[in-house]
């Protein structure tokens, strides 16, 4: 069959961000997750893998790579007051604050849609963080004016990965709604947000494969 291109309902692209949940990791636990309101953007960005070529009997004789990293940039109107220890803030006394303390590293959870010219709400695809560490941030206040604008805090992380069995370390899923169980998936939302009578939870990889592929 001849290839076709630009196909009704094949011109698939992805927006948005929503649903944010955190999850606080503490003695190599994660917390129950709580909702990340006014959350902006979430840059993932991959690096390493980077070749290192090997040459013997005057040609190339091999090409190495380095380990794959993942780190990114969380951006947020605002922040849930349990991100405040994973950002080096402690609170020894009610309502008061003081930086530079020891950072915990979290996970979350966020989710963007997929649409296509057909449909704009084709499906989504769940994202799942693991082992993020934020580094210190700078905020700038200004006084207001008449274009008066809302501080975005900002966040640089790296991720240390989280253990699979048969397969490398990972610090990121991703999850599409339109090529996974729909019950399989709202079982796993379950976990991710709650029930009536169960706590948001933050299940790891391999927990979530099993789950998925059962």
């Amino acid at each position: 069959m001849r290839l076709e291109w630009d196909k009704t309902g094949e011109r698939l692209y992805e927006t948005g961000l929503s649903k944010g949940v955190l999850f606080p990791q503490k003695n190599g636990v994660y917390q129950p997750g709580v909702a990340w309101n006014g959350l902006t953007a979430v840059t993932e960005s991959p690096s390493g893998a980077e070749p290192t070529d090997l040459y013997a009997d005057d040609i190339k004789y091999a090409s190495l790579r380095s380990a794959e990293d993942f780190g990114g940039t969380i951006e947020a109107y605002t922040y849930p007051d349990e991100f405040a220890e994973c950002d080096g803030s402690a609170e020894p006394a009610p309502g008061v604050k003081i930086g530079q303390q020891r950072r915990y590293p979290f996970g979350a959870s966020y989710v963007t849609k997929i649409g296509s010219d057909a449909d704009e709400e084709t499906g989504y695809k769940l994202h799942l963080l693991y082992g993020a560490a934020a580094s210190p941030s700078e905020r700038a206040y200004t006084t207001i004016n008449d274009s008066p604008e809302a501080i975005t805090f900002s966040w640089e992380f790296t991720t240390t990965p989280a253990p699979i069995p048969d397969l490398k370390p990972t610090a990121l899923i991703t999850i599409d709604s339109t090529k996974v169980s729909k019950t399989k998936l709202e079982e796993l939302e379950d976990i991710l947000y709650g029930t009536a009578s169960i706590e948001s939870k933050l299940p790891l990889p391999a927990e979530v494969i099993t789950l998925l592929s059962a």
